[in-house]
């Protein structure tokens, strides 16, 4: 498969979390930096992702926000 997608990130998941609809994975990509896609149950269920698994993140976005405290 040919994806446009330039950022890909390989990682461990360490966490899923169901809500009704969507769900939060959380993946452990090294060097103590955690990113966390929230994507929908169903999506998670047909690709089988569960804690221990090895996975890419793909990260394609139309905008970047800054916060500052």
């Amino acid at each position: 498969m040919k994806l446009s997608t330039r950022n890909i990130v390989k990682g461990k998941v360490i966490e899923v979390t169901e809500g009704q609809v969507m769900a939060k994975v959380k993946a452990d990509i090294g060097g103590g930096n955690i990113l966390t896609s929230t994507v929908t149950v169903e999506a998670v269920k047909e690709l089988g992702v569960k804690v221990g698994d090895e996975i890419s993140l793909l990260i394609k976005a139309s905008s970047v926000m800054l916060g500052k405290e």
